[in-house]
């Protein structure tokens, strides 16, 4: 009887810890291309980390009603965690690092952003310059290159370039 006991228990730990694992950074974005290729949009991909507080303000802003329809119809967003504090490491997507090396963004700060076609194929990212990320914008100059990198990956009007631009720059 205690042998069925610890046998069921072991189960559920085994359950409960395999429920609870983080998706890979290659599974995030598979599902996220299959998304964008079905929708006809782009995939914008946020490196971020649950203490980054520029990482929350790139977040309430692309959630911003201003500009969230642009968003949500032009892209699929997905996040990757990356740089968790120390104990907090578990919230990290499994390649997610890699990625962001790959893409000479791990020793640019967070958030690191990269636009992708729906077929994987690089279209934009936050760095401005060689070592120059702008990460969430604010200045002048990052909501520029944020523009740029947005009229290169889809159609946005001049309406919603000023939104855009009025909704970032608040970020300053």
């Amino acid at each position: 009887m205690k042998k069925i006991f610890f046998l069921s228990l072991l189960s559920f730990v085994f359950l409960l810890i395999n429920a609870q694992q983080v998706p890979s950074a290659d599974a995030v974005l598979k599902a996220a291309y299959a998304k964008a290729a079905k929708e006809n949009k782009n995939v914008m991909v946020i490196f971020h980390a649950s203490w980054c507080g520029w990482c929350h303000k790139m977040d309430t802003s692309l959630n911003d009603p201003s500009v969230k329809d642009f968003f949500t119809k032009n892209y699929v967003i997905e996040h990757l965690t990356v740089y968790e504090s120390k104990g907090k490491e578990n919230l990290e997507n499994p390649g997610a690092l890699q990625l962001l090396t790959k893409y000479h963004g791990n020793d640019q700060g967070i958030p690191f952003w990269l636009v992708f076609d729906k077929n994987g194929e690089l279209l934009g990212d936050s760095e401005i310059g060689p070592g120059k990320n702008c990460g969430c914008p604010a200045t002048e100059e990052e909501v520029q290159h944020f523009i740029g990198v947005l009229k290169k990956s889809s159609s946005i009007t001049s309406e919603q370039i000023a939104a855009v631009e009025k909704r970032f720059r608040r970020n300053e």
